[in-house]
């Protein structure tokens, strides 16, 4: 009886070590798809108001409270610029250091190639949205870059209120296309020579639209325009990123004809324009140049997604939205 006993225990141990075993194998599998998904590539996003940092197939929660909103990586990886509450912050990409660098309501930042200068869009001395940057330590004014009118005049004392970013909890819908609509993230270009932003001079003759400014000349380029009718409904271009060469840039697009959400790659200059990944996509952000993270549709919700760009496999890889990825 001791003898079978043993036995038994000895099996039960086993088949408990063999299950562990397997669980571990299992994340190392997931872990080793994610990571060969995004070229090996730390990817960091946002869920209900969180920003997290992916460790293969697990997480690492960077933020406490659930106000934050655009990520972006510093250029050399080792720092974030993100918005909370709709104030621009930099942290270390690990979480620690959290600093506010900007006290004006933003729209999501983007980095300086040389990681000296944040950019966000805010109020302008026109009264509508404008660029900005501001030096990444913070402490010092924001400097308005466009339009080009506003370099020699006063930044406005009070801030405005730029759209609440998705929070990566629901799928695309009506809340979700308005919210998109009024998103004035902003990109700038690895050589550092542009900006890619929403609105601009076209405004004045559109409903809607994307541009690229130069940032030494002021001068303004419309790469994606909606209307002209005073129909504010018509469309929109948002959320641009570039590629890591400059060559191409992607954006969020929507059109009021009936056509879903979708993610758009074009060169600089927005020609040979086409389409990326499936409706309802968007958010998309460069893993090296073979491959797109975007925000998809999953399961009714919303999870970030690699897509390699040359065969359209598509690997999902966290529930959550608004991707950045390390270079």
């Amino acid at each position: 009886m001791k003898g079978t006993t043993i036995t038994r225990t000895l099996t039960l141990a086993g088949l408990t070590t063999l299950a562990g075993l397997g669980g571990m194998i299992g994340a190392t599998a997931a872990s080793a798809s994610n990571a060969a998904a995004t070229e090996g590539r730390s990817i960091v996003y946002v869920r209900g108001g969180v920003i997290y940092r992916s460790a293969g197939a697990a997480e690492v929660r960077l933020t406490e409270d659930e106000v934050n909103a655009r990520p972006r990586f510093s250029p050399d990886g080792t720092r974030l610029a993100y918005l909370h509450n709709g104030t621009v912050w930099v942290m270390n990409a690990d979480g620690s250091g959290k600093r506010q660098v900007s006290d004006r309501a933003a729209g999501g930042p983007s980095w300086s190639p040389d990681g000296k200068w944040i950019a966000y869009s805010a109020l302008s001395c026109t009264g509508g949205p404008g660029v900005f940057r501001v030096p990444a330590t913070g402490g010092t004014a924001s400097e308005p870059l466009f339009p080009a009118s506003c370099r020699d005049q006063a930044v406005p004392e009070v801030g405005y209120a730029t759209g609440a970013p998705t929070d990566g909890s629901a799928v695309v819908g009506p809340s979700l296309v308005d919210r998109l609509r009024s998103d004035d993230a902003v990109a700038w270009s690895p050589d550092g020579t542009r900006i890619a932003f929403r609105g601009g001079e076209c405004e004045s003759i559109a409903d809607n639209c994307l541009s690229v400014g130069n940032v030494t000349t002021g001068g303004e380029r419309a790469i994606d325009v909606y209307g002209g009718g005073g129909n504010g409904t018509s469309g929109f271009g948002v959320v641009p990123a570039w590629r890591a060469d400059g060559r191409k840039v992607t954006w969020t697009t929507y059109t009021a004809d009936g056509t879903a959400v979708a993610v758009i790659e074009a060169d600089a200059d927005g020609g040979n324009r086409h389409l990326i990944g499936k409706p309802d996509d968007r958010e998309m952000v460069y893993a090296g140049t073979r491959t797109g993270v975007l925000t998809a549709a999953n399961q009714g919700r919303s999870w970030v997604t690699a897509v390699d760009l040359s065969t359209g496999k598509r690997t999902p890889l966290h529930r959550g939205s608004q991707p950045t990825v390390q270079p």
